[in-house]
């Protein structure tokens, strides 16, 4: 994951303090790519230690079609939480009354993930994100494209349209008023030598905490849909577009640079027949030695 390294190194040494939607501010690229060659083992950040099952549950969430956060609640998934916890606290009057990220906020927080966990009606009021990547992805203006995907890779292998887009223009004001629009935004898939490769374009980058996320679960879906088409994995490549570090991050990014990383996992999956038969039990990640967590709040 050296790659991983250089690209923190390169926006701290080249890159532009910009201002952004949440205020926190940035330091900012324009414009990466990283590569990650899928055989040389499953490319999870070991400079820092990352949560594999959130990666998993979330992505299963994703493939399912699902947009409401009681899923991943129930399954101690908390990467989601603070956007449709945000949109509560605007819809009910609190949000002028508590300071984000303050005692009371996180309090409210914790009250807010119980209720979407218990409160069946709570949760389909304010646990949905509106129609995110899940969404699009099982049924863009009623396409299920990731269905149409692996028809195509089986079918036709050398073609050229093998492509999920999330970014849905009709759809986007509605997702910005529950959350946020799709920042990982299209990826394609590419057969070659019998081995399945992925790009994705990601419009924004939140290179400390989500980047390692993103990576991972785009890797691990390229390894899914590779078993379930017969092909062995390629690459997983990654294009960025606005490619940056939260200047609350900074000192978090110091603690990472100085760690040397380890050698990548492996991971093992059950063999099936279609990629929405898969269950969490069918993921095995196989020496897994990275350094300590490394705490950061999100920019909401």
């Amino acid at each position: 994951m050296e790659q991983y390294l250089d690209l923190l190194k390169e926006i701290k040494t080249q890159g532009t303090k910009k201002e952004d939607r949440t205020g926190t501010g940035t330091i900012s690229i324009f414009g990466h790519q990283m590569r990650f060659n899928l055989q040389d083992g499953f490319p999870l950040v070991t400079t820092k230690k990352v949560n594999f099952d959130a990666i998993l549950h979330e992505l299963l969430w994703f493939i399912n079609g699902d947009t409401n956060i009681r899923y991943l609640v129930k399954n101690k998934v908390n990467i989601w939480n603070e956007w449709p916890f945000q949109s509560w606290l605007e819809k009910t009057g609190q949000a002028n009354k508590i300071t984000m990220h303050s005692s009371e906020w996180k309090a409210k927080l914790s009250e807010f993930i119980e209720l979407i966990k218990e409160d069946d009606k709570f949760s389909e009021q304010y646990g949905d994100l509106g129609p995110v990547y899940g969404k699009q992805w099982r049924d863009f203006e009623g396409i299920d494209q990731l269905s149409q995907v692996i028809e195509d890779i089986k079918s036709n292998p050398n073609s050229r349209r093998h492509i999920v887009s999330a970014w849905n223009p009709k759809e986007i004001p509605i997702m910005i008023k529950s959350g946020l629009p799709p920042c990982h935004t299209l990826f394609q898939f590419y057969v070659n030598e019998n081995k399945l490769s992925c790009q994705l374009y990601q419009r924004s980058a939140d290179v400390f905490l989500g980047v390692p996320y993103n990576i991972a679960s785009y890797g691990l879906l390229t390894c899914m849909i590779a078993s379930v088409t017969g092909l062995e994995t390629g690459e997983f490549v990654h294009s960025l577009g606005d490619t940056h570090i939260y200047l609350n991050h900074l000192d978090q990014v110091e603690e990472q640079l100085s760690r040397e990383p380890h050698i990548l996992p492996k991971l093992r999956i059950n063999k099936k027949d279609s990629l929405f038969d898969y269950r969490y039990e069918d993921f095995e990640l196989l020496n897994y030695d990275s350094h300590p967590f490394i705490s950061a709040p999100i920019a909401v």
